[in-house]
């Protein structure tokens, strides 16, 4: 959530940068019904103050009547301070983060900024194969039984495929580990709390599986797991940056995305991802941002997929991300790039919500961390691979860092 404090001290800043994001109008009406808060605060303070000083003894009926009178206040001015203190909670939980000011303008996928380019995209002298075509007649990725078993967007991976895309998850986990994260495997439930805390709720409760009986969710990321780590603690400053890079199977229900890629497990409800997750100082988040994209940067130009950067628009942001940056990588089929990675400065934005401070020497007053997050791969770049590197027979030639990792050196034709 955003520093209510220094709003308040800061209206015009904060009224200014959320005006990027269309939230000023949320924000305008979160500084309403925050002055009433705590006016009514005061006033329920001192009713509750005046009755407790109220004279010993028998009273007399003229103060028994003022007495109810005084108690009928009170109790009104509480049921006040309740409903402004529900509307506060509510507008606070909903108003995203203040985007970072080199953010890119704009709402849409198309107003997203491309910082570099990498890689030319193949040239085939045949009509090349999506990920659904190749191995046929019986297909290495399977949807329709996929879709027998759990429904529609739900996928089997056959023979070198699945071997493929393990080697690729743990080719990304081993780099990640030579870079100093430490390995994490998590829980894939999670209470409301820490999906509030993450920011998935409320905005975005329409994408997630819940488990009502439970009271629990599936996360549809690592990035649930790894900012719980270290909820309602004092992290240790000299443990800063603290990095962490999971391995889960993630769910979403992709609501919003009806008729949306469709076709194959480009888009799924279940997916298995590596991700990255950073605590750090304030001071040092913008540079680990720059960071995180170079570890995504370097797995992609070493798996040999052709990609641009987008600076993603503050309108297409989720609400915790101040600046995200995407990787896409070039689909032949499609010509064109889709997203592979993202990578994204949340600020303080969750660490205030999930109450991860830190105290820079003993006795000082403790301070939010910052927190970002970024993808090490999912099956995307799988599919990537299979597409960009493809021949004229259908065979797919495995990058070798996939090889060095478990993968064959050629997927060709699936296995009976």
């Amino acid at each position: 959530m955003i520093d209510l404090k220094a709003a308040r001290q800061d209206p015009d800043t904060y009224r200014t940068a959320l005006s990027r994001r269309g939230a000023s109008a949320d924000f305008d009406a979160l500084l309403e019904v925050d002055t009433r808060w705590r006016e009514l605060t005061d006033r329920v303070g001192g009713l509750r103050a005046a009755a407790k000083q109220r004279p010993k003894g028998k009273p007399t009926p003229e103060q028994v009547e003022q007495f109810k009178k005084e108690k009928e206040e009170l109790r009104g001015a509480e049921d006040e301070l309740a409903a402004a203190d529900a509307e506060r909670t509510e507008l606070l939980a909903r108003i995203p983060n203040l985007p970072d000011p080199t953010a890119a303008d704009g709402v849409a996928d198309e107003d997203a900024i491309t910082v570099r380019t990498w890689g030319e995209p193949p040239s085939f002298d045949f009509e090349p194969k999506d990920h659904l075509d190749l191995g046929s007649p019986t297909g290495w990725v399977d949807m329709a039984r996929g879709a027998r078993m759990a429904g529609s967007r739900f996928a089997y991976r056959f023979g070198d495929v699945a071997m493929l895309e393990i080697a690729m998850f743990r080719y990304v986990m081993d780099t990640l580990v030579g870079e100093g994260f430490m390995p994490v495997l998590g829980p894939v439930l999670s209470n409301e709390k820490t999906m509030y805390g993450t920011g998935f709720l409320p905005t975005e409760e329409s994408n997630l599986y819940q488990l009502e009986k439970d009271g629990l969710y599936l996360t549809g990321t690592s990035e649930v797991a790894l900012a719980g780590i270290h909820t309602d603690e004092i992290v240790d400053v000299a443990e800063l940056p603290a990095k962490y890079v999971a391995f889960s199977t993630n769910f979403r229900r992709e609501a919003g995305a009806a008729g949306k890629d469709t076709k194959g497990m480009f888009r799924v409800h279940q997916f298995d991802k590596v991700e990255m997750f950073v605590y750090c100082l304030p001071e040092d988040s913008k540079d680990m941002h720059e960071r995180l994209l170079a570890h995504e940067e370097s797995i992609v130009q070493a798996l040999g997929l052709p990609y641009r950067v987008q600076n993603i628009a503050v309108g297409d942001l989720g609400n915790p991300a101040a600046k995200k940056y995407d990787i896409e990588a070039w689909f032949p089929v499609q010509e064109r790039y889709r997203e592979i990675t993202s990578c994204s400065n949340t600020t303080d934005y969750q660490a205030r919500r999930l109450n991860i401070r830190f105290r820079r020497e003993a006795g000082a007053p403790t301070e939010n961390v910052h927190t970002l997050n970024g993808t090490g791969a999912t099956a995307r770049a799988m599919l990537a691979v299979m597409e960009n590197f493809q021949d004229a027979n259908g065979t797919v030639t495995v990058p070798e860092v996939l090889q060095r990792h478990g993968a064959p050196a050629t997927v060709g034709a699936p296995r009976a």
